[in-house]
């Protein structure tokens, strides 16, 4: 990922935390087949490892995981993001010299990628995959909601993903290049869009997480 180093994230802590807050990655293999990626929710154990290990599933019928062969994968996980016109820059009036550009964070991990269609293994992980997600909700669904026997079923059908995390790299463009004038403006601007994902990046260019 090209990254100046006015844009580069390299707080472990804020770097974990876009990861955790990324509902759905994409995982990138190079194959016999050439390149296959498969967007899915994936979970960071922070314990295992260096860097932690992340973990997952994906269809059993997904020809990505057959041809996975022995290289590294990237893990793309995407924060935020909005559209910056150049009229919300103070610059404008003044000079014109302004273009537009695109404010967003962004996570990639790599390691080499690990299948497996252990049972219990795989209990674990669509247990605590949903834990995760149904966290907060006034009525949470449990995996043990279901029949034990279903749910053996449904597992056969999957195969897990495991992948320790090798190398981290982290992006955060949020108009940190520009004045405190041109900033004061893209704030006002995506704050008032009415967009939810634009009043997140607003809050991100205020210095506010």
């Amino acid at each position: 990922m090209y990254t100046p180093p006015a844009f580069r994230e390299e707080d472990p802590a804020e770097i974990r935390r876009i990861i955790g807050e990324a509902r759905l990655s994409t995982l990138v293999t190079m194959t016999g087949e050439g390149l296959m990626a498969t967007p899915l929710p994936l979970l960071l154990d922070e314990q295992e490892g260096a860097l932690g290990t992340l973990y997952g599933h994906v269809a059993k019928a997904n020809r990505q995981w057959m041809h996975a062969g022995e290289a590294d994968a990237l893990v793309i996980f995407p924060g935020p993001d909005a559209y910056v016109t150049p009229s919300w820059y103070a610059a404008k009036p003044e000079h014109g010299k302004v273009v537009p550009t695109w404010n967003y964070l962004a996570v990639h991990a790599y390691g080499r990628p690990e299948f497996f269609d252990d049972e219990d293994r795989l209990l674990a992980v669509v247990t605590r995959l949903t834990d995760r997600h149904e966290q907060g909700r006034e009525n949470p669904w449990a995996v043990a909601d279901a029949p034990a026997a279903f749910i053996r079923a449904q597992l056969k059908g999957i195969v897990g993903v495991r992948l320790p995390i090798a190398r981290l790299e982290g992006k955060r463009k949020m108009s940190q290049n520009r004045s405190q004038a041109d900033r004061d403006g893209v704030v006002a601007g995506l704050s008032a869009s009415g967009r939810s994902e634009d009043a997140a990046v607003a809050g991100l260019v205020a210095g506010r997480t």
